[in-house]
Formats: structure tokens, sequence, C-alpha cells
């Protein structure tokens, strides 16, 4: 059971909104801080964070030094919970409008159980031709190695795995993997889940990694990991020295706020760039937590300032105990249609459903195809201009696009001009501007 002289808190921000009785940011990982009996480094060693991790009401209402309502309990007797202290800390207002709060504390809402709802909404069992071992698409396989995570996301579409047993892949079962992989060379590329992989000791990773680098055709490993953000001090440097081994190796984590993007976050994804493993980031849609565009635009911004790539914007799975997240799929393509030309290619997400009876995972976009004829393809732009493609029909396409007298989406399609802009449009007014004299280009005065 944590005090509050042990909470670790890492934020300046959250300094005015702490409740009495917490310590400060700036005080809460110096040793004066914590208690005599136990040694000065314990609060930034990841073990000790996993050993007291947070698990029961009682636990949580100490820690964050008000109380949490009790009926909470009933929700972990289904849905246990377990928290870092160091996640804990970065809770800045103890309730559901907190966005760390919300994404680590149990919710009554949680046991709303609709009829569509299942425990294995991604038919992950159906898949599995070695226990633990999903077979979905040709050339990949997901692997999970453990069912230990240091946290229990309220989201986690392994809902039913999380918190029932926590325990490893034996080394049975990976010689199990390895001869699958052995019979079938078309499998290229392993992804390396839990659980969260890198829960298990050095030892423990590197017998995985070790025993699918044994596979002469397993060309990418990538390990799945929320660590960087729930447990950041995991990333050790024997740790990093161990998985220099075994590269070419990708890691995909899980930010799903920008108050998860912690100056240990960021020590701890600098660590793992640094070592030559490239960074992809899988964020979750949830209702109350990042739903907004705005809040994912800060988001995306934030990783690419850590090296860490926005790969995946996913819809909320059909889990059961997370039906209060989910949002509409509308909602998504509104925020893909608001982040196209205001972050950086590299910075957008592909937003996806991972679809319910082991369809997999299926991209959904704003559409930015207005109208298709043979000879010409209406494209839209982020702007709300759209524009003419010519396509490769030579002789279908007039010599000389003439000014139409009218313009719109059939005279875009017939060839008959080559865009339609929005009047009022910044770019509009902003070019307007330019000299229409001036005979330099900009590009060589660069």
């Amino acid at each position: 059971m944590l005090n509050d002289a042990d909470s670790p808190i890492t934020s300046a921000e959250s300094q005015d909104d702490e409740p009495p009785g917490r310590p400060s940011p700036a005080s809460a990982l110096s040793n004066s801080t914590k208690p005599e009996n136990k040694s000065p480094a314990e609060p930034a060693d990841w073990k000790w964070q996993i050993a007291n991790r947070l698990r029961s009401a009682q636990a949580l209402s100490q820690f964050l030094g008000k109380k949490v309502p009790p009926n909470i309990e009933k929700v972990i007797e289904k849905f246990p919970m377990a928290i870092t202290p160091y996640y804990a800390s970065l809770i800045r207002k103890p309730d559901t409008s907190d966005p760390v709060f919300a994404m680590a504390v149990p919710q009554p809402r949680e046991l709303i159980d609709p009829l569509f709802l299942c425990d294995d909404p991604l038919s992950e069992d159906e898949d599995m031709p070695v226990p633990g071992m999903v077979h979905r698409y040709r050339d990949r396989v997901l692997l999970i190695a453990t069912t230990m995570c240091s946290m229990y996301c309220r989201h986690c579409t392994r809902k039913r795995i999380a918190g029932a047993r926590e325990s490893s892949i034996t080394a049975q079962r990976i010689r199990q993997v390895t001869e699958y992989l052995n019979a079938h060379p078309e499998v290229s590329d392993v992804i390396v889940s839990g659980g969260d992989p890198l829960t298990m000791s050095d030892g423990s990773i590197e017998m995985v990694l070790q025993s699918l680098r044994s596979v002469p055709t397993v060309q990418v490993i990538r390990i799945g990991t929320r660590v960087p953000v729930v447990l950041p001090m995991r990333i050790t440097d024997d740790l990093l020295n161990m998985l220099r081994k075994y590269h070419p190796l990708w890691i995909n984590t899980h930010f799903n706020h920008p108050n998860e993007i912690t100056p240990q976050a960021k020590e701890a994804c600098a660590k793992l760039a640094d070592a030559g493993i490239p960074l992809g980031n899988q964020t979750v849609l949830l209702a109350g937590v990042n739903d907004d565009a705005g809040i994912i635009e800060q988001l995306c911004k934030g990783l690419i300032q850590m090296r860490v790539r926005p790969y995946y914007l996913y819809q909320c799975d059909l889990v059961r105990g997370v039906e209060h997240f989910r949002t509409s799929v509308r909602k998504g393509i509104e925020i893909m249609e608001y982040l196209r030309g205001r972050v950086s290619g590299i910075a957008i997400p592909t937003f996806v459903v991972d679809a319910p009876h082991g369809g997999g995972k299926i991209p959904v976009l704003p559409n930015y195809i207005v109208s298709m004829s043979p000879s010409h393809t209406v494209l839209r732009n982020y702007q709300g201009m759209m524009v003419n493609y010519p396509e490769p029909c030579i002789q279908q396409i007039p010599p000389n696009i003439q000014p139409a007298e009218q313009t719109g989406v059939w005279e875009l399609a017939s060839g008959k001009t080559s865009f339609v802009s929005p009047a009022r449009h910044h770019r509009i007014k902003r070019t307007a501007n330019t000299a229409s004299d001036k005979k330099t280009s900009y590009l060589f005065e660069l």
C-alpha cells in the first residue's frame, strides 16, 4: 500500500490541481519524501512500480488524497484494476473529466453490457493455430507473449485476459511457435504483444526474440507496448543493450492523450529511438478522453517531436466493458478531416476500424473523390478546393481548357475547367496580395 509520500508526481502543470496532502511534482521523486525504510531509488525502479500498483479503491483513495466512489469495487471484481504509481501521479483531477483518471480507474458504466458486445470482438481465439499466436493475415502473426500489464487500461480490447492470470510464455510454448513459423515461410513479420511484453524480465524477452530470430523467414519483429506511457522507467540501459541485438526491431506504443507526454515518457522514447528502434503509436479514440480534433492534433504534434510516428487511430472495439468509451465512426472521420492540412503528413495516423468477426483493420477516410469520368477524376482538398485530374486517356482531353461561364462539378468532370476554389479561403486572399507583375520565382531566391 502506498502512502502520499510514495507518490511520484511528474508533471509541473498538475501542481495547482493536487488534492491536499499530496506531494508537489518537484518533491515527489526526491529522497526526502520517501519513507526511511525504502530505498531512495525505489519509486524510479520499474519493479517497484509494478509491485506497488494500486489495485483497490482504498489504495487509490489513499494515493489521491480523496475518496473514490466505493462502487468501483464491484467493477474491479469483474474487470480488475492495476495502476502504476507513476501513471496515477499524472491524474490532475480525481474524476472522469480527467483523461488519465478515465483511462485508469474503473467506472460502473463498464458493467453496461449491450448484446452486440463480446469478450473476443476480433475473434482472435478462432485464428490461433498455436495457443497464444494469432495468424490472420498471410504474412504476419501476433504472439501474445504475456498476460501481464503494468496497468490495466479500461478500454483494453483484451479485457477477457487482463488481470485474470498474470503469466508469460513458456519455453515449451515458444518452441511450438517457432515450429509453426518454420513450417509457414510466408510469415515474415511477427508482432509480439500481450499483455505488455516489456513487463517481462530482460531474460524472458530475450528468449522470445532469440527464438523468433532463429526462424530464417522472419524478417521483422514488432513489439506492442504501453510501457513508455505508464512505466517509462522500464526502458533501462540493460534492456536497450539486449534489444539492439535483434534488429530489425520496431516498437509501437500507445499514447492516447497529450497529458501522457511527460519528461519521463520523452526520455524513454528518446532512448528507444537512439537505440535504432523506429517508434510508432496506436491511439484509441475514446469518448470523453480524446474525441476532440484539437486534442488529437496536439497529441500527434507531440509524438512527432518525440520521434514517434502516429500510426493508427483506432475506433474502439466492440468489447465488453468499453461501451461508454465508444464514439461514432463519423467522429473519427471528422477528426481526420480536421488533421489534413493542419499537421504534417508524417503526423497523420490512419483511422481504422478493426472489424468484428476477424475482418481485420479497415481504413476509413473522408471522401476526397467528388466525381469520376473516363477522362477526369474530380478531387477535393482539405480547403474545399476541387480540381480535375486528367486521366491517361489523352485523346479525350480537350487540348486547351477554356474558362467556363459557370463552374461546378460537371465542368470539372468534363474538362471544361481545371479547378473550383472557395472564394474566401485564406490562400486566395494571400495570393491575391502578390504583385501580378512580379516575374522572379521565389523558388530561385531560396
